[in-house]
């Protein structure tokens, strides 16, 4: 499959979707925003771990405003509803891990597609923006959602008020993301995290995702129950055999995936 706003990369079971648009801080457009979610599908598929990563300076600066002749009359219901729903859902529903490399500015939008990955690993000159106030509008593409679990309300409700620019640093200290990474050492770690990943448990990986996902919406006792059907069917795999083995072994297991 060619893509026109997105370059896809796959290797040694690393699934790496770069946003780019550079010319524009990769600001989302409707192409994009469907060759993302085509995308991510394709890479549900095939890989066992995904990074979503930007070209050059931004990882995304959000909606691009100009890809509307005039933006008052952009139907905003529509494009979430038809186009930002569809790219969420199929970030969520990815079976295998997510990281998001965060190389620069994360804004608006862009922030909250960051947000919505399992893991985010931001270069240290990296910086994460709500700026929807600033144009008169709210937290959109699941940030409402997103950010007040990560951070806590007061923190998401600061953020989305007053439209401060937070750090990646600030960020990390929040518990808004994983880590903050020297930009020197930035693309190196973050790949060795994809394929520390990628040589991973994968079906493990899948039920770590799936129960940390439910706990949200679960009470005790149904999440026990799914920790006890999701670990029962873990208990049954060539990887659980491995990982014991190779524990009493005192040798690194070698995880197949299954």
């Amino acid at each position: 499959m060619s893509y026109q706003t997105i370059r896809y990369d796959l290797a040694d079971g690393v699934a790496v979707i770069t946003l780019a648009r550079g010319a524009v801080m990769n600001a989302l457009n409707g192409a994009m925003r469907a060759e993302i979610t085509a995308a991510l599908h394709r890479a549900g598929s095939e890989a066992r771990v995904v990074v979503l990563t930007g070209e050059g300076r931004a990882f995304c600066a959000g909606q691009d405003l100009g890809d509307t002749a005039d933006a008052g009359d952009l139907d905003l219901e529509r494009v979430l509803r038809e186009e930002y729903t569809p790219m969420l859902t199929a970030l969520h529903d990815c079976p295998v891990p997510v990281i998001a490399a965060v190389n620069g500015v994360a804004a608006g939008a862009g922030a909250n597609l960051a947000l919505a990955t399992d893991v985010v690993i931001a270069s240290e000159t990296a910086s994460f923006l709500q700026a929807f106030a600033r144009i008169g509008l709210m937290p959109d593409a699941g940030g409402t959602w997103f950010l007040p679990r990560l951070v806590g309300q007061a923190r998401a409700m600061g953020a989305a008020l007053f439209a401060d620019r937070i750090s990646a640093r600030q960020a990390a200290d929040w518990g808004m993301i994983w880590e903050a990474v020297p930009d020197v050492d930035f693309e190196h770690h973050w790949r060795a995290r994809a394929a520390h990943l990628a040589a991973g448990p994968t079906r493990a990986f899948r039920a770590i995702r799936q129960a940390m996902l439910a706990g949200a919406g679960n009470g005790l006792a149904a999440q026990l129950a799914l920790e006890a059907e999701l670990q029962g069917a873990l208990g049954q795999t060539r990887d659980f055999g491995e990982g014991v083995a190779a524990f009493l072994a005192k040798r690194p297991p070698v995880f197949e995936g299954r």
